[in-house]
């Protein structure tokens, strides 16, 4: 009989706890790489949706081995984003968006949000005057077509694990 009357009681207890780890954890994340994309399937083979930059945030819809669907509100997309690509941590660039756009590019974002810049990156140049960044700067200009890695992987009978082609 007393169990009867605490039963509703322990129920309330339990929707208001469950209610306040909800409204602490939004179900969103931040992209903590200066761009990542939004596919059609999880692997990096599938088609490409959207792009993300540096601090975008996105909402979680599910998750499958090291990808997550996620919905960007800002364009209404849902799709797959590689893991390494997220922080739980709220990535927030104060001055405003305008401001923030006009005096740092999303390079120098990506970079700061690492603790990386010009002012470290010169400091290393400094410490390491042997060192050729040349073929680095080079690789970094280096685009990669979806459709040349698939051609790649096809004439080299490779079969990616974890998702579409």
């Amino acid at each position: 009989m007393v169990l009867r009357r605490l039963l509703p009681l322990i129920f309330c207890l339990c929707v208001m706890g469950t209610s306040a780890a909800w409204s602490a954890d939004d179900g969103s994340m931040s992209v903590q790489v200066k761009q990542s994309q939004v596919r059609t399937a999880p692997s990096f083979l599938a088609r490409i949706m959207a792009t993300l930059n540096y601090g975008d945030r996105v909402y979680i819809v599910s998750r499958q081995g090291t990808w997550v669907q996620v919905f960007l509100a800002s364009a209404g997309v849902k799709g797959w984003v590689h893991s390494s690509a997220l922080t739980t941590q709220k990535i927030v660039l104060k001055a405003g968006a305008a401001d923030v756009n006009k005096t740092a590019t999303s390079d120098e974002l990506a970079l700061a949000g690492k603790g990386f810049n010009k002012k470290v990156e010169g400091e290393y140049r400094n410490k390491n005057k042997n060192l050729d960044y040349a073929p680095i700067d080079r690789m970094e200009q280096m685009k990669v077509s979806q459709s040349a890695i698939r051609k790649f992987l096809k004439k080299g009978a490779v079969s990616p694990q974890g998702g579409a082609q």
